[in-house]
């Protein structure tokens, strides 16, 4: 009976307790806190009993955009000396921040009882809204996502906060030209990359990207707009075309010329551009109807000319297709084996396998 009554007693102080919880609707306070401590009797003053807490103090100012400080160390006077230049030294060629925004931290140091005071002044080389737009990225995937959309609108700086970077400026031209080859449409002209790491060694650097277009921001939007007219009107005339039917038209609405533009823009407004500009085209065209495919950059001939063309998706597997190919071929979905008949060759490791019975087909009277 006790044991019953207890029970009992136990139900309602949970009903009492439980249903003000489940009326109420959850939240929770974050009190926001400073990390490094402050002197006892100065709160202004920061305390470092330690190298890395000398080191931490000095990276808090540089986070909160300070222009002064105090820091309070303790220990004797020449080891406490060789810490502060050896942090000042850390925190402006090793940690990502300061190596990339600060431009010079300068202090005096100061016996006080049984204490040291440092008063510091710091100097930095890049405005708070350049420190504000840096945008972090883990790994390569995330780096070309940015990159990407930086492209797409064509951007002229971006800056990354690079974890489990280790990387070099090659790895990053190499990321920016696959972001550049993955958005066809705004394909318009591969701009040259200026990078710079900071530090340069180091799982966790900032990476500043400063890009320039071969035309201006104006004339790339225009041209973005008139392409953007065109390929709107094809998938509009053309929505139930296959990539075979679009690189056909291609071959028939727009000359091939070797030193034509690379660009979609130049095949399909200007009708004259070399590989890279058809098969850049054709992507765009596809990805408007959802048609699927990607770019390949390999050479063709006995002379190994470079060479553009792409493979897509059909109901049998990838297929090669190049809407400029070699003389007298024709347009056609082309296996591996067929396109190495022709003198083509390519990355074999990077690219789909292409396998199975051709499937070739006339071309179409598209006009």
């Amino acid at each position: 009976m006790r044991g019953r009554l207890l029970a009992l007693g136990l139900c309602c102080c949970l009903l009492l307790t439980g249903c003000s919880a489940l009326l109420s609707r959850e939240y929770s306070a974050v009190t926001p806190h400073n990390a490094v401590p402050t002197a006892e009797d100065d709160s202004s003053t920061l305390r470092a009993e330690s190298y890395q807490e000398l080191v931490n103090a000095l990276l808090y100012l540089v986070t909160q955009r300070a222009d002064q400080g105090t820091i309070r160390l303790f220990g004797d006077g020449e080891t406490v000396a060789a810490d502060l230049a050896a942090a000042r030294q850390e925190v402006m060629q090793e940690d990502p921040l300061g190596a990339y925004s600060v431009k010079d931290i300068q202090y005096e140091l100061t016996a006080v009882v049984s204490s040291y005071e440092a008063d510091l002044h710091l100097t930095y080389r890049r405005t708070p809204e350049q420190v504000a737009s840096i945008v972090p990225a883990t790994g390569d995937n995330a780096i070309r996502r940015e990159l990407g959309q930086t492209l797409q609108r064509f951007g002229e700086e971006l800056v990354l906060r690079a974890s489990y970077f280790e990387g070099d400026e090659a790895h990053i031209q190499a990321l920016a030209r696959e972001a550049y080859f993955s958005a066809p449409e705004y394909a318009l002209g591969l701009p040259s990359l200026t990078v710079t790491v900071y530090p340069e060694t180091g799982r966790q650097r900032i990476v500043e990207i400063l890009l320039r277009y071969p035309l201006d921001g104006a004339q790339l939007q225009e041209r973005y707009g008139a392409l953007d007219r065109v390929l709107s009107r094809w998938a509009n005339d053309y929505w139930n075309y296959q990539p075979l039917d679009f690189a056909q038209a291609l071959a028939q609405r727009c000359s091939y010329d070797p030193e034509g533009g690379s660009t979609p823009y130049h095949v399909l407004v200007e009708r004259r551009a070399d590989s890279q500009g058809a098969a850049l085209a054709l992507l765009a065209l596809c990805g408007r109807v959802n048609q699927r495919g990607e770019l390949v950059e390999g050479i063709l001939g006995e002379n190994q000319e470079p060479h553009f063309w792409t493979v897509v998706d059909t109901e049998n597997g990838p297929r090669h297709l190049d809407p400029f190919p070699p003389e007298g071929a024709e347009p056609a979905l082309r296996t591996d084996w067929e396109m190495e008949e022709l003198g083509y060759a390519w990355d074999r490791e990077n690219t789909p396998v292409c396998a199975g019975e051709s499937l070739d087909s006339s071309r179409l009277d598209v006009g």
